[in-house]
């Protein structure tokens, strides 16, 4: 079974868009738990309605504090086992690449990380062009310095085995987790590899990611991540 989170805060405008996508594309079992992070405006309700004639979607509440994190975590503890994927509410995950994500999973891997920068991905467009260079610079430097089997350390867009992403401890409370759950997982000996995505850019409201405060947590994870590689070996 395959359990796909969304985390979503005011995304009325895009929700709806983002399910039929992936009901398009996705042709076996899978269910979608959208997780309603203190939304001012109606996705909740949105999701509600869509899922009376969609019993596979549900909608449930972040009832910590708001955050992407706090809301990854009332989703990972919402699923089932099987494999559990991060997807962003806003269109910006291509949904075709599910499908190859899930097969590494079937092949036996534990996290299977949607790269924008390996061989076959891209962007079709850029919010930011040093948020890119960013991205690029810790994936590229990550795989060479610590190892990690992935160009695209920072995409969220990642499928983990259930029992590997319920059983990691995740402490940074913004984007940033989505690193710092690939650098544990690479030194706890998890199975990771790779596929090629393409990043579809926002189509409606605004990104909730803050290059000052997020490349700071980034760098955080960054740091802490060759350090402890290094003292390890």
């Amino acid at each position: 079974m395959l359990y796909i989170v969304i985390p979503a805060l005011n995304e009325e405008d895009n929700i709806t868009r983002t399910l039929e996508q992936i009901a398009a594309v996705v042709d076996w079992s899978y269910e979608i738990i959208v997780v309603n992070d203190h939304s001012t405006d109606a996705t909740e309700e949105v999701v509600r309605v869509y899922s009376e004639q969609h019993p596979n979607v549900s909608v449930v509440s972040n009832e910590g504090a708001r955050g992407f994190s706090n809301a990854l975590k009332v989703g990972y503890a919402a699923a089932g086992d099987g494999a559990i994927v991060t997807m962003m509410a806003d269109l910006c995950d291509d949904p075709h690449t599910l499908a190859l994500m899930y097969a590494k999973i079937i092949e036996g891997y534990d996290l299977v990380c949607g790269s924008r920068y390996m061989p076959g991905g891209g962007k079709k467009r850029e919010d930011s062009e040093v948020k890119g260079a960013f991205s690029r610079f810790v994936g590229l430097s990550l795989r060479k310095l610590v190892g990690v089997p992935t160009h695209d350390a920072t995409n969220a867009f990642k499928m983990y085995r259930s029992e590997i992403i319920k059983n990691i401890p995740i402490e940074e409370a913004g984007f940033a987790c989505s690193m710092e759950i690939t650098v544990k997982a690479f030194l706890r000996g998890a199975k990771i590899t790779e596929v090629p995505t393409v990043w579809q850019g926002r189509t409606a409201g605004k990104s909730k990611f803050s290059m000052l405060k997020g490349g700071k947590d980034y760098l955080r994870w960054y740091i802490w991540a060759v350090l402890l590689r290094k003292h390890k070996f």
